[in-house]
């Protein structure tokens, strides 16, 4: 039996966190949930992507520090960084859209590319940071459309430019942890630097343009047909709270054991939960209790992987975590999010609630397990 260790609440209090992206809604769950465990926060991004987002409907920018940056701006962000003195840092900024890095090749690799430089070289130079947490992508390897899941330890690759910046970003971590940080570093002894790659994330709050759920929200919303590209295609879909739970954990133990767990880990869902576009559509349907109207689109503009899976048996054997909620709570939550903001509740008290539910969730298994 599997052991499993949850993250400790009480970690985060008054610890100085650093999030980049923290507008986006990754970013924007990420800073509401370790808002709640008392941590001291200090945001750097762009302006949220999308005029309707979860950062503004969650009032997530309340009690924390929220800077307008872009991680492409090397003196701004250092000089951040030295004014705010963070002692953990979440890289989450990115380009993160497939089909958009297509259309912006070049500003998907500055930002994606250049950023986690612009980044890892400003915390070089920045004494009192103690752990870093670069979040990638489980697109970073080279696809070879097998359905069996990826290890860290399997070759980097990208057919498209978002992937291939993803593999670069890790290939830079990579470096940066060999030359300047850890036991081994000169000047960095004490700072540890690990990457993470999860899943296809779902969630409420979600409206980025080429995603299945936002594009479903959107069909609904707007009374319009939902053209889908690929719908055999299977992904390793998970809610947004179960990576970034593995990201927490994560930061723990590398404040706790640095050296130990300064490398790279997936965080994917359980196998069964790894499904195809078509049984994500379908499964969202009958949730909403609505019919959806939808067509397939031709996808051949662009090229778009298959079968992609993860394997996180080394996060399942060596960090203890292990998901919580399986794909059929993951999307009942996600449509009640849904529903809740059209039906016009107060958006923070809903995705409080949601954290709160999966963080009761998630000790009650881990003492269910510890237990057997």
């Amino acid at each position: 039996m599997e052991s499993m260790v949850t993250v400790n609440l009480d970690f985060w209090k008054k610890k100085k966190v650093l999030i980049t992206g923290h507008t986006g809604f990754k970013g924007s769950w990420l800073v509401s949930w370790l808002k709640s465990l008392g941590a001291d926060i200090v945001g750097y991004s762009l302006p949220p992507p999308t005029k309707i987002n979860l950062f503004d409907i969650a009032n997530v920018k309340d009690s924390i520090i929220s800077i307008e940056g872009n991680v492409n701006d090397f003196n701004h962000l250092k000089r951040v960084l030295k004014e705010n003195k963070p002692e953990i840092v979440f890289h989450m900024a990115a380009q993160s859209l497939v089909h958009r890095s297509y259309l912006e090749p070049r500003e998907t690799f500055e930002t994606n590319i250049m950023g986690t430089v612009n980044l890892l070289e400003s915390i070089r130079h920045q004494g009192g940071i103690k752990v870093i947490v670069n979040v990638t992508s489980d697109k970073c390897y080279e696809n070879k459309e097998k359905d069996t899941g990826y290890k860290e330890n399997e070759p980097l690759g990208g057919h498209d430019p978002y992937s291939s910046s993803k593999a670069c970003s890790e290939i830079i971590t990579s470096a940066y942890r060999s030359s300047f940080y850890g036991s081994h570093a000169l000047l960095n002894k004490n700072l540890y630097l690990a990457s993470a790659r999860a899943g296809n994330v779902i969630g409420g709050g979600d409206w980025s343009q080429d995603r299945l759920i936002p594009d479903i929200i959107r069909s609904i919303f707007d009374s319009v047909p939902l053209n889908i590209r690929n719908p055999n295609a299977v992904r390793p879909w998970q809610h947004v709270l179960e990576p970034l739970s593995g990201y927490i954990l994560l930061a723990e133990k590398l404040w706790s054991s640095g050296d130990k767990y300064s490398e790279s880990w997936n965080f994917g869902p359980d196998k069964g939960d790894i499904k195809s576009v078509i049984w994500i559509f379908e499964k969202f349907a009958e949730l909403w209790k609505e019919k959806i109207k939808m067509t397939v689109k031709d996808s051949s503009e662009w090229h778009e992987t298959k079968c992609l899976m993860l394997d996180s048996t080394k996060a399942r054997k060596d960090l203890g975590w292990k998901p919580v909620w399986n794909i059929d709570t993951a999307m009942k939550k996600t449509v009640d999010w849904y529903k809740s903001y059209k039906e016009g509740r107060n958006m923070h008290e809903v995705t409080m609630s949601q954290i709160k539910e999966y963080e009761k969730e998630l000790i009650q298994k881990s003492d269910n397990l510890l237990n057997i």
